[in-house]
């Protein structure tokens, strides 16, 4: 049997689990202090409702599970290979709530604000900073359409990253439906802004040229790919431009309120600002999109947007919903790389004891006092335990029969 991880997952050790253990903590509890309640969905999803959920290229990353038994191999015997799979994992925590709250809305509060910390999966190519098993850590407002809830949202997430350490970001905000006039106004059909905006994320990565290419690739008129190539060709744009040229100005009113209210709000703790390349690729978002930069480490630790038509999905009916999502392990890479220890923590001590098991349960008890304390029979060889207990950071030992005090490493 083989004794590595599934490429895109992890181990982690006893010290690497604390520090895990420590940040969700951390962010849950603000989010906690600022009113919103935890709910929980399973990691299984019925394909259809993944397959349909609009999640841009994520879509591509879904891990399908297969049918079993007797309805798998009909599926083969009727040469249905499109239709092996009736489950899924969850790419993200968005379309498990939007069905958690279809299928629970009349036991729950409205609007409901929800705290979701758990694992999603995704078939991603195997790389640094990016991983197949993942945590995120999500807070969302179902049943509101008011821009108070982005502004809650966006201050919030702040809140929670400011309260683990995480200190020089920026939030950047754009509203789809900005995007969606502006390209309409340049030629491109309603039916055609998905596939645009899901080629304008790649901005950054791809450049303009890149984009452009794309575009092309799609087969979207050259006229229209010409026009929006200027349009981002002239990238960064202010707020105040776009509102001269954008059909839709109550959208870009509203971006401009969440914005100057958060500015507010923030007291210079950290920055925001409108971005025009801000799009997020999944196709759920209807609205206000939202991200957090991280300057120190030049990457996104954290976003999110309104998706006021996925619940409806699920009950054929509008419901407004908003959610923000912090991505916890690009954080725990942040954290790792600068060296971060558990703050408050109790120095971790051993007690080491020969025979007398219930002696020296007793004294480890009073130690705990003072020290988190483990409870090890001595070994013949104590030096090679002791070697390895101060590498994984212990501060001392405590020898029963022996000892008078704890015996600080050196």
């Amino acid at each position: 049997m083989r004794k590595n991880t599934v490429k895109g997952t992890n181990d982690y050790l006893p010290g690497e689990a604390a520090i895990r253990d420590y940040l969700q903590n951390a962010i849950l509890q603000v989010y906690l202090d600022n009113g919103f309640e935890r709910v929980m969905t399973p990691a299984v999803e019925d394909i259809e409702n993944l397959d349909k959920s609009e999640g841009g290229e994520n879509l591509n990353l879904i891990f399908r599970i297969l049918k079993r038994g007797e309805k798998l191999h009909k599926s083969i015997e009727e040469s249905k290979f499109d239709q092996l799979a009736d489950l899924g994992l969850r790419y993200d925590l968005t379309l498990p709530l939007s069905r958690y709250y279809a299928n629970n809305r009349d036991k729950l509060s409205f609007p409901l604000k929800c705290i979701q910390i758990d694992k999603v999966y995704r078939a991603e190519r195997p790389q640094k900073g990016r991983l197949r098993e993942l945590v995120q850590c999500d807070i969302d407002i179902v049943g509101s359409s008011s821009i108070n809830c982005e502004i809650e949202l966006i201050h919030v997430t702040a809140k929670a990253l400011l309260a683990i350490g995480i200190r020089d970001f920026k939030v950047r905000v754009n509203d789809r439906r900005i995007l969606l006039a502006i390209f309409q106004s340049i030629g491109f059909t309603e039916e055609q802004t998905d596939s645009v905006c899901i080629s304008f994320d790649k901005l950054a990565t791809i450049g303009v040229d890149g984009v452009e290419n794309e575009l092309k690739e799609k087969g979207f008129l050259e006229p229209s790919v010409e026009r929006f190539v200027e349009l981002i060709a002239d990238l960064p744009c202010s707020i105040e431009k776009i509102k001269t040229v954008c059909p839709n100005r109550e959208a870009a009113e509203s971006v401009e309120a969440i914005v100057n209210c958060v500015d507010v709000l923030s007291a210079g703790d950290y920055t925001i600002e409108f971005d025009l390349s801000l799009v997020r690729g999944q196709g759920y978002y209807t609205g206000t999109v939202f991200e957090i930069e991280s300057r120190d480490f030049n990457s996104s630790i954290a976003g999110g947007g309104r998706y006021d038509n996925l619940i409806g999905k699920f009950l054929n009916e509008s419901v407004p919903a908003v959610g923000f999502s912090i991505g916890f392990e690009r954080i725990f890479q942040i954290m790792s790389e600068r060296k971060f220890t558990v703050p408050g923590e109790k120095k971790r001590i051993v007690v080491l004891y020969d025979g007398d098991f219930q002696g020296a349960y007793k004294e480890a008890e009073n130690l705990r006092k003072d020290y988190t304390v483990a409870l090890y029979e001595k070994p013949n060889k104590i030096g090679k335990l002791l070697s390895k207990l101060q590498d994984k950071g212990f501060y001392g030992y405590y020898i029963c029969g022996q000892s008078t005090q704890v015996n600080e490493f050196k």
